[in-house]
C-alpha cells in the first residue's frame, strides 16, 4: 500500500514538473511561467531583453537539446544572440552541420555520391526572426515558449522531428527597440495611455525602417542576421515575424500576392507554397482562425530580412494581427475589413479559409498563433528534408551555370569612378553579402568595350547569382494587372534599389562571354577594396571633392579643431589637378595621430603636398539642428545616422520647442527632414478638414504652430540658412506670415504635385534623372547629371522673385529619359521642372528638395548635395 501511494505520488511530481528528454535521462527544465512570474503572453505583461535571454541561457544550462551562441551587438551595443534547439546529438554535431549547409549552399561541384552522403548527414536548418519592429511585440513575448515547448515535446512529435531539424532563432531581432517597448508601456500601464505608441523611433536611429535596410545593411543588427545566411550558417528556410493592423485577417502566411520577384528560381515560390499551406492547414485544423494567405504582401522588392530569398534559401514572412502591445482590444464584427491584394471582402474565400468573426484580441492571442506556427514549420521540414538539402544544392548548380551560359555574365566596374570612395565601399558591401569580387591583372577587350587593368569584376557564376543582378541591374518593374487591361496591381513597397545607380558608381554589364577573361581575374580580398596610397610625403592633404568620403574627413578634422580648407574653382599644384569642392587639411604634429587613425577607417587616400596652394578658403563647422518629431519619424532618423557617420555634430529640435529657441543665437542651419507639413506645425495628420489624433502620452503629438514657425522665418531673414527635404518643404509654399502682418510674402516656389497626380502621374519610388547646374556651391564634386529618389514627393514650380528675393533652380528634370530605375507612370508630366531649388530671403538661405536626398541611408549619390548645403555661406548663390 505504501509502495502503490509512493509510486502514485512520484507520478504526480513528474506529471506536474515539465520535462526534457535529454541524453543523460530525464530532466527538468525551468518553465517560462516559474521564471518570469508569468505566463509569456499574459495580458499587460512583457519581460525585458535581458529577462528574454536570462531564460534561454538558462535552458542551455539545463538542457543539451539547446545552444545559445553570440553573434553580433545592436547600434547601442546591446549583445545579439542565435539560439539553436533541436535533438541533443545535432546540437553536438552543430559545427559538422554548418559545414555541410555550407558546402551545399555555395559549391555546385560536390561529387554526387559525396553530395548524397552529405544530404544524408545534414539536418534541415529552420531560422526565424523576431520583433525586429519593435511595437509588433508578440514575436519576441513567444520565443520563451518556442524553446521551452520544444525542449518539453509539449507538442507530442516534436522530438521526433527536430532528429531531422534545427530549430533556430533571432530571439529579438532589435534589442534596443525591444527595451524602449517595454519601458514605455509599463510607464503609462493603467493610464489612459496604455499600450500608446512609443514617442520617436523604437530604434537608435530608424525605427520601423530596420526592415528596409537589407540591400544596403546600414544598421549593425542587419549586419549581424544578414551573416547568418549570407556567410555562416546559411539556413535551409528563412522565417521573418511581424505583425499588421488591428482589424483585419488575423495571421498571413505565404504564399505572397503578385507581383513577386522576376530572378528567383520557380523553385523557391513553390517550396514557400508547401511550407506556408502547412502552416495555414495545421493552425486552422487547431482552431486558430483567420488564417490568410496570397493576401496584401508581396515579395518583389529585397530590402527586409528575407532578401534571403535572393540567396537561395526559402523565405517566408508572417504578419500576426495586433493589439495594443500587451493591452487587449475588443474588435466587432463590423470593424472588420480587408484592403489591398488578395481579398477584395472580408468573408470565407480560397485565401481565408475559416474566418475569424471578431471579439477579443490580445497578446495571448498573437503568442499562441506564433507558437503554433512553428509546429508546421518543422515537421515539413523534417518529412522533407532530403528534398530541401537537395533543392538547395541544386539551385547553386542552376545559379551558377545560369551565370555562364545566360546573360548578364558580369558586371565591370571601371576603377576610374567619379567618385572612388563609393565604388569601394559597393565592392566592400557585395563582399558583406558573401558575393567575391576580382579585378582585371591586364587590360581586356570583351566585344567592342576595352577595359583596363586594375578595373574589378563581379561574375554571375556565383550561389547567389539573383542577388547579384537584383541589386546591380537597372530595376523594371513588373507590370500585373488584377484583370486582363484593368488596374494595375501595386507594389507594395519601392521600385529602386540599383546599387551603381543609387551611389552614383558606373558599372558595365556585359552580356557577351569572352572566352579568357575569366583567365585574367584575380579574387579581391576585402582589405584590398580601398585605394592605393602613394609615397609621396608632405604635411598638407588634399582630399578630392568629387569623394563623398572626402567630406568625412574634413567634418571629422573640423569637430577635432583641425584647420580645413576648400577650393572654390579647380586648380593645378605640381601637376596635381584638384577639383573644385577639394579640402585641404594640414596634418600638425598636434592632430597627427588623429588623423592617422581617420585615414586608417578610410577606403579612399588623399594626396600629400608641400605647401598651400592659392585658392583655398578656410571653413568652418556649422551649427546645425536639426528637427525631428516625436512621431516614429524615420528620415529625421536616417538624417541622424548620416551625420553620425561622418562626424557631423548636430541638435536634435523638437517642433514644440522651437518657439522658446533663439535660432540666430545658437544655431547657423535648420534642417527639416521628409516630414509632414502638419506633423511639423500641429502633430497631426490632416486630410482637408478631418484630423487624425495618434495615439501618444501627452505633450508628444505637438507641432511648432504659428509662433514657432515666426521663429524660422525670423530665423532666415536674420541670417539663418534651412534645408527642407521631401514632404517638409509643403511649409514654404503659401503665404508667409512673419511677426509684423504687412510683412506678409510667398516664397518664389509652389507644390503642383496635387495638379499632376490628378493627371495620373505615378512615381511609387524610382530613380528619376535630374541635371544639375554647374560651378554653384551646392553642386561641387557633382557630375552633370544624377539619379535622384522619388516617392510621391512634392514637385516644385518656381516664379519670379519679389521683394527682395531670389531663387535658383539647382537640378531640373531633364526633357526625355526621365525614369532610371523603377517604375513611373506619365513621368513625362515633370520634364524640365525643378528638383532643387535654392532661395534667399533677407540674410539667409532655404535649399529646397523635392526628393529624399537620404532616402533610408541609400542614396549616396545625392549625399553631397546635402553636404555642400551645410557649408553654405551668406552668399546669393548666382
Amino acid at each position: 500500500m505504501k509502495q502503490s501511494l509512493f509510486f502514485v505520488c512520484f507520478i504526480m511530481l513528474v506529471t506536474l514538473q515539465p520535462l526534457s528528454s535529454n541524453a543523460t535521462g530525464l530532466q527538468a527544465v525551468t518553465s517560462p511561467e516559474s521564471f518570469f512570474g508569468f505566463h509569456p503572453g499574459a495580458d499587460r505583461k512583457m519581460f525585458s531583453y535581458a529577462s528574454l535571454m536570462g531564460y534561454l541561457k538558462r535552458l542551455e544550462r539545463e538542457s543539451d537539446r539547446i545552444r545559445v551562441d553570440e553573434i553580433g551587438q545592436s547600434e547601442l551595443g546591446r549583445p545579439m544572440y542565435l539560439v539553436f534547439v533541436s535533438s541533443p546529438e545535432n546540437i553536438k554535431r552543430l559545427d559538422e552541420l554548418k559545414e555541410i549547409n555550407r558546402r551545399l549552399a555555395l559549391d555546385p561541384n560536390i561529387p554526387d555520391q559525396e553530395r548524397k552522403q552529405l544530404i544524408e548527414k545534414g539536418r534541415a536548418f529552420v531560422l526565424v526572426t523576431l520583433s525586429m519592429h519593435s511595437n509588433e511585440v508578440g514575436p519576441s513575448q513567444a520565443a520563451p515558449l518556442m524553446a521551452y515547448n520544444l525542449i518539453t515535446n509539449v507538442e507530442p512529435d516534436m522530438h521526433q522531428h527536430l532528429e531531422n531539424v534545427v530549430f533556430m532563432m533571432v530571439p529579438s531581432h532589435n534589442p534596443d527597440g525591444h527595451d524602449m517597448m517595454v519601458d514605455h508601456y509599463n510607464k503609462y500601464l493603467g493610464t489612459p495611455f496604455e499600450g500608446s505608441t512609443l514617442p520617436g523611433v523604437y530604434h537608435r536611429y530608424v525605427g520601423h525602417n530596420i526592415n528596409r535596410d537589407f540591400i544596403t545593411l546600414a544598421m549593425r543588427e542587419n549586419q549581424v542576421v544578414s551573416e547568418i545566411y549570407s556567410k555562416t550558417w546559411h539556413p535551409h528556410v528563412v522565417v521573418e515575424k511581424h505583425q499588421m493592423g488591428m482589424s483585419g485577417v488575423r495571421y498571413f502566411v505565404p504564399p505572397y500576392h503578385d507581383p513577386i520577384a522576376q530572378n528567383i528560381d520557380p523553385t523557391l515560390w513553390n517550396w514557400s507554397w508547401v511550407l506556408g499551406s502547412a502552416m495555414s492547414r495545421d493552425m486552422t485544423a487547431k482552431g486558430l482562425q483567420g488564417v490568410s494567405q496570397h493576401y496584401l504582401f508581396d515579395n518583389y522588392w529585397p530590402g527586409h530580412t528575407t532578401t534571403s530569398l535572393w540567396k537561395n534559401s526559402i523565405s517566408l514572412l508572417t504578419e500576426a494581427a495586433s493589439a495594443h502591445l500587451a493591452t487587449p482590444v475588443y474588435v466587432e464584427l463590423g470593424e472588420l475589413g480587408v484592403s489591398g491584394k488578395g481579398l477584395s471582402e472580408y468573408k470565407k474565400s480560397t485565401n481565408m479559409p475559416d474566418p475569424w468573426l471578431g471579439g477579443r484580441w490580445g497578446l495571448p492571442e498573437i503568442v499562441k498563433y506564433e507558437v503554433e506556427s512553428v509546429y508546421p514549420l518543422i515537421r515539413t521540414a523534417s518529412r522533407q528534408k532530403n528534398d530541401i538539402l537537395l533543392s538547395r544544392n541544386d539551385l547553386v548548380r542552376r545559379e551558377v551555370n545560369r551565370g555562364k551560359t545566360v546573360a548578364p555574365f558580369f558586371y565591370v566596374l571601371p576603377s576610374n569612378q567619379h567618385d572612388k570612395s563609393e565604388l569601394y565601399k559597393l565592392l566592400r558591401l557585395m563582399h558583406q553579402h558573401g558575393i567575391s569580387v576580382y579585378k582585371l591583372q591586364q587590360d581586356a577587350v570583351v566585344g567592342r568595350q576595352a577595359f583596363n587593368k586594375g578595373d574589378y569584376v563581379i561574375l554571375m557564376a556565383q550561389p547567389f547569382r539573383p542577388f547579384i543582378k537584383e541589386v546591380m541591374e537597372v530595376q523594371q518593374y513588373p507590370v500585373r494587372h488584377y484583370t486582363p487591361g484593368g488596374e494595375m496591381i501595386e507594389p507594395y513597397d519601392i521600385t529602386s534599389w540599383s546599387l551603381p545607380l543609387h551611389r552614383g558608381v558606373t558599372a558595365v554589364e556585359i552580356n557577351h562571354n569572352q572566352p579568357g577573361f575569366i583567365e585574367k581575374l584575380m579574387p579581391l580580398s576585402p582589405e584590398a577594396m580601398k585605394m592605393e596610397s602613394e609615397a609621396a610625403a608632405g604635411e598638407f592633404l588634399v582630399f578630392n571633392g568629387n569623394f563623398n568620403e572626402s567630406f568625412l574627413a574634413a567634418f571629422n578634422s573640423l569637430a577635432r579643431g583641425v584647420e580645413v580648407f576648400r577650393n572654390a574653382s579647380p586648380l593645378e599644384t605640381g601637376g596635381l589637378k584638384i577639383p573644385a569642392g577639394s579640402f585641404l587639411i594640414r596634418q600638425t604634429a598636434r592632430h597627427r595621430q588623429a588623423i592617422e587613425q581617420l585615414l586608417q577607417g578610410m577606403v579612399s587616400t588623399p594626396r600629400r603636398i608641400t605647401s598651400r596652394p592659392e585658392g583655398f578658403t578656410q571653413i568652418q563647422m556649422p551649427r546645425i539642428a536639426l528637427v525631428e518629431t516625436w512621431l516614429h519619424d524615420m528620415d529625421a532618423g536616417w538624417a541622424r545616422f548620416l551625420f553620425d557617420s561622418y562626424g557631423i555634430p548636430f541638435t536634435v529640435v523638437r517642433p514644440s520647442e522651437i518657439k522658446d529657441i533663439d535660432l540666430n543665437q545658437r544655431f547657423d542651419v535648420v534642417i527639416f527632414a521628409d516630414s509632414r507639413e502638419d506633423q511639423l506645425m500641429y502633430g497631426q495628420s490632416r486630410r482637408g478638414e478631418e484630423r487624425f489624433i495618434p495615439f501618444y502620452p501627452e505633450g508628444y503629438a505637438v507641432g511648432m504652430g504659428r509662433e514657432g514657425w515666426q521663429n524660422v522665418l525670423d530665423f532666415i531673414i536674420n541670417g539663418g540658412n534651412v534645408l527642407s527635404w521631401g514632404r517638409s518643404v509643403d511649409l514654404f509654399t503659401g503665404i508667409m506670415e512673419p511677426r509684423q502682418p504687412h510683412q506678409q510674402f510667398r516664397f518664389p516656389v509652389n507644390n503642383v504635385s496635387r495638379q499632376l497626380t490628378g493627371n495620373d502621374l505615378n512615381v511609387p519610388g524610382s530613380l528619376l534623372a535630374v541635371n544639375l547646374i554647374p560651378n554653384h556651391p551646392l553642386t561641387l564634386g557633382m557630375p552633370l547629371s544624377i539619379g535622384v529618389f522619388h516617392r510621391e514627393n512634392p514637385i516644385l514650380e518656381t516664379n519670379i522673385p519679389s521683394f527682395g528675393m531670389n531663387r535658383r533652380v539647382i537640378a531640373s528634370f531633364p526633357e526625355e529619359n526621365i525614369l532610371l530605375s523603377g517604375f513611373a507612370k506619365n513621368e513625362k508630366l515633370l520634364s524640365r521642372s525643378p528638383a532643387m531649388v535654392w532661395m534667399q530671403k533677407g540674410k539667409g538661405q532655404v535649399v529646397l528638395y523635392s526628393f529624399a536626398p537620404n532616402f533610408r541611408g541609400s542614396t549616396q549619390v545625392t549625399h553631397k548635395l546635402i553636404f555642400n548645403a551645410l557649408l553654405l555661406r551668406s552668399q546669393s548663390g548666382d
